[in-house]
């Protein structure tokens, strides 16, 4: 009996196959192509987008120190201006310490032309710690915050109650308050 000489494999089956492998490596290099390729289309924007804010409170030198905060875009300019009061009051979220007595209840924010007009509840004149210095800063807390973050906002005006010549233990409170940054730390 005479050997079988080896089988060869015909051109019938070689060129199906490779016709698959070609077909499904090329369908491999899309797929791995398009998982590295960045999307073009830019991301939809929210409605509720953020804005980074610089706060004022008391550092350990009884000075004004800065912290930045993201809060929530607003509105309107009197919303903007309760946020960031609102803010103030909250306190702060590093070491920096309070400012502003917690039971401190803004009760009307407005804008008029470049004056910011705060109107608070008693309870912050009555909470805040006694001193001239303890009110100073409260005071430019407020002052050097709004202005910092509204430039339309040249000054402020602060009532107590409602009443435009209210004043502190210390304080006369009667005219608008331009920012005075001397009070902050150097940076």
């Amino acid at each position: 009996m005479h050997p079988r000489p080896p089988r060869r494999i015909g051109a019938n089956i070689i060129i199906p196959f490779l016709l698959i492998a070609v077909v499904f490596g090329g369908l491999f290099w899309q797929k791995y192509q398009a998982t590295r390729i960045m999307p073009t289309v830019p991301p939809c924007k929210q409605e509720t987008e953020v804005k980074t804010v610089v706060l004022f409170f008391a550092n350990s030198q009884n000075r004004l120190d800065r912290e930045a905060r993201e809060l929530d875009n607003c509105g309107s300019k009197e919303t903007c201006l309760r946020s960031l009061v609102d803010a103030l009051i909250s306190g702060p979220i590093s070491e920096l310490d309070r400012i502003l007595p917690d039971r401190t209840e803004l009760l009307k924010a407005s804008i008029t032309g470049d004056t910011a007009v705060l109107d608070f509840s008693s309870d912050f004149k009555n909470d805040l710690p006694s001193g001239s210095a303890a009110e100073m800063n409260a005071i430019y807390s407020l002052v050097d915050t709004i202005c910092t973050n509204m430039p339309e906002v040249k000054q402020v005006k602060i009532q107590i109650d409602g009443n435009p010549k209210s004043r502190l233990r210390h304080l006369d409170l009667r005219d608008t308050i331009r920012p005075d940054y001397s009070l902050v730390a150097p940076s």
